[in-house]
């Protein structure tokens, strides 16, 4: 039986899939279905899954993958990761990089090789002409020095599940980024990030679950799953003061336009 609400063409831009058991992932994604969810974006967490992830988007017509490494697995980025990454990412499944970036809240890997595993990649990603799937938490300051640095001037990014404030909000919009939102959107203490939705152009702007992060109210404490994009979605139109069909075909739009793939409306 679906779960209601439904909402018509909206897009999971980030789930990671790959963390879900076989059974329970295409339960999620055939649910998700069934309220209207169009299109699926899973990023990897470590280059040594990229085949497991690309071979589950060869099942599915309407998932995709980026591949990269996540800052928590930083320590894994070697010499030589750039060139395979590069390889792997000729698959036309494979429409982005990441998920990359920085995360001083766990450092989970040196902040040297964090640093060192995002610019190896963003390089690829300009050299590949593909945006890039960025992770940043409480490490503001460091990666708006790295946004700003020439030789990454031309990047295209996704800030996904943004939470970094307005001011940083402000400068990854004059650089054209697109800002995601997850279901932190709908957490009752979330001002912080529900003050960023008004800044962000309507060309700019993402729904995602992070899956299995991070579910939205009314199913906080739970696994996250792909459906629940909708309850993201629809707190988004809302506080936007838009219908949801509009949101959602808004949204879906900037998702084909940032990763350049085709979404089946039916």
């Amino acid at each position: 039986m679906s779960e209601s609400p439904r909402l018509d063409g909206v897009v999971d831009s980030h789930c990671h899939l790959q963390s879900l058991d076989p059974d329970v992932r295409e339960a999620a994604l055939d649910e998700a279905r069934e309220r209207g969810v169009v299109g699926f974006l899973m990023p990897a967490i470590r280059l040594a899954e990229a085949e497991e992830l690309l071979e589950l988007c060869e099942r599915h017509a309407d998932v995709w993958c980026a591949l990269g490494t996540h800052p928590h697995d930083a320590s894994s980025w070697q010499e030589g990761d750039a060139e395979r990454l590069r390889s792997l990412l000729v698959h036309p499944k494979a429409v982005a990089v990441g998920e990359c970036g920085l995360d001083f809240h766990y450092d989970l890997a040196p902040r040297e090789q964090q640093g060192r595993a995002l610019r190896e990649q963003w390089e690829v990603a300009i050299d590949l002409d593909l945006p890039v799937i960025v992770h940043n938490r409480e490490s503001n300051e460091e990666m708006l020095q790295l946004v700003r640095e020439p030789q990454f001037a031309e990047l295209r990014a996704d800030f996904h599940s943004y939470s970094g404030g307005v001011e940083m909000a402000r400068e990854l919009i004059e650089r054209d980024f697109y800002l995601g939102f997850s279901g932190m959107v709908t957490f009752k203490r979330a001002d912080n990030v529900r003050e960023i939705l008004p800044l962000v152009p309507d060309n700019r702007i993402l729904v995602e679950t992070d899956t299995p992060y991070l579910a939205p109210t009314p199913h906080r404490g739970k696994p996250n799953k792909p459906g629940w994009v909708v309850e993201v979605a629809l707190r988004v139109a809302d506080e936007l003061s838009l219908s949801p069909a509009d949101f959602a075909k808004l949204s879906s739009s900037n998702f084909r336009a940032l990763f350049a793939v085709e979404l089946d409306p039916s």
